[in-house]
């Protein structure tokens, strides 16, 4: 049943994290992801050769490249990216405003590449799978697809910042892979800039992909790809991990653990001696000197205490908070949306408006949508509780979704995620009274973040 079919019978799991942890099962088979993992993440290429044409169908197509153009929302550098490369020189060719297909078209007809930078925004179906697999990997799944005329090349070679899963959805393209060329190139945190063909040395892989492949190379990893003479190639390539490494955190931590020391231990607010400039600095370096010997150890001595002021749960819930703004918005079965808000049959009918009234019960049975849709944040305003579901199918086109909870409520949703994906009566929920039960109850499913076990009001 292809893509569509992978899909619907995701959708008879009920745990989100399974749901991810088998797409992407589907996405490496018939490597196992045990394997993958250990093997091939952050560490080498792997080539998948399936000889199935229809593994990836329905997943995105040409047809469906020119519906989103007919349908007159993209925009060239917003949306999409005409390139070229040619004797060594990488030209973008975006004219301003929409991508209308006469012009886009006539691009791609001279042979330039066509790049759509978010196809999630156009394709319910990307969307769709890149909102599964985003809780497998606990970091933004993005993805850009890449239509190349035959004969021509897109993009000059370059390194990215980002694990890179290519799946190549129609006809066929001829790639080579390069290692990083120095250590500092490994899973480096910026993208390259554009290289030459003298900078690259011998490739460590070289083929060609068709219809139902994957290619998958770590960040860092140099790559290429031009078409054959003889047929187009429709590629999309699923991005995570950008930004995602333990440098990345320790960016988050250890302000917040220099500013908890500052406050809270007065060794941190000494002054500097005094002559401290006569016999350090770079110009100081090769001095010897015991005073120089004893500021490098004062300093050692505070960088190791540090880390007994380090707020480690608070700076993985701030990354956690970040997550989920980048994160796509969750796609509901028939089933979640019948018991959701967003299957609620409020409407206007007779004159007035009718069932509008969310009515929930302390035997009403709920649970969270998706496991991976919170993060509850202590920060300085208060106890926040970040979700998803009202987040764009456009990167950051709305700004973090978040409501402010009592703290009295921290246990119950905690109870809510411990409890997934196992329905709970609202009687169970740890709060105080009934009715601050329903009331937390009734606000979550307003914003989509409750469903019910059965719906609330019948059409």
């Amino acid at each position: 049943g292809g893509v569509s079919g992978l899909l619907r019978r995701l959708a008879r799991l009920e745990d989100s994290r399974q749901r991810a942890a088998e797409l992407f099962r589907w996405l490496l088979a018939p490597v196992a992801p045990a394997e993958f993992m250990g093997r091939h993440w952050e560490r080498a290429p792997l080539l998948v050769r399936r000889g199935d044409p229809g593994y990836y169908a329905g997943l995105f197509s040409t047809a469906e490249f020119d519906a989103a153009l007919r349908g007159g929302e993209v925009h060239f550098g917003t949306h999409l990216d005409v390139t070229s490369y040619a004797e060594g020189v990488r030209e973008t060719h975006n004219p301003s405003g929409r991508a209308l297909p006469a012009v886009v078209w006539d691009f791609y007809q001279n042979g330039c590449s066509l790049r759509l930078l978010c196809p999630q925004a156009f394709s319910p179906t990307v969307w769709h799978f890149l909102s599964i697999l985003q809780e497998q990997f606990g970091s933004m799944a993005g993805a850009n697809t890449y239509l190349t005329p035959p004969g021509t090349q897109g993009f000059a070679p370059h390194y990215d910042d980002i694990e890179a899963f290519v799946l190549q959805l129609e006809g066929k393209k001829h790639w080579r892979v390069y290692r990083p060329r120095t250590d500092a190139e490994v899973l480096p945190q910026f993208s390259s800039a554009n290289l030459m063909q003298t900078e690259l040395g011998e490739p460590v892989m070289e083929t060609v992909l068709e219809a139902g492949d994957l290619l998958y190379f770590p960040r860092g990893f140099i790559h290429q790809g031009d078409c054959l003479p003889d047929a187009h190639s429709l590629h999309i390539t699923v991005s995570s991990y950008q930004r995602n490494s333990w440098g990345d955190f320790l960016e988050k931590l250890l302000p917040a653990a220099l500013q908890m020391a500052l406050e809270e231990d007065v060794e941190y607010r000494h002054g500097l001696p005094m002559d401290y400039l006569q016999y350090m600095g770079v110009a100081n370096s090769d001095t010897v000197d015991a005073r120089r010997t004893a500021f490098v150890e004062k300093v050692q001595s505070l960088m190791k205490k540090l880390i007994d002021y380090a707020p480690i749960d608070a700076a993985v819930d701030q990354r956690a908070k970040s997550f989920l703004h980048d994160c796509l918005p969750p796609v509901l079965t028939q089933s979640e949306k019948a018991q959701s808000v967003y299957g609620f049959p409020a409407r206007w009918q007779d004159g007035g408006p009718c069932n509008v009234d969310i009515l929930i019960t302390k035997d009403t049975e709920v649970r969270l949508l998706r496991h991976g849709i919170i993060r509850l944040c202590n920060e300085e305003a208060g106890v926040m509780l970040y979700y998803t579901t009202e987040n764009s199918r456009v990167y950051h086109k709305e700004e973090p979704k978040f409501l402010e909870l009592d703290p009295e409520y921290t246990d119950s949703i905690e109870f809510l995620l411990s409890s997934y994906p196992n329905h709970v009566s609202v009687d169970n929920l740890p709060c105080e009274t009934l009715e601050e039960k329903i009331s937390l109850a009734t606000l979550l499913f307003e914003k989509g973040i409750l469903t019910t076990k059965k719906p609330l009001a019948q059409v």
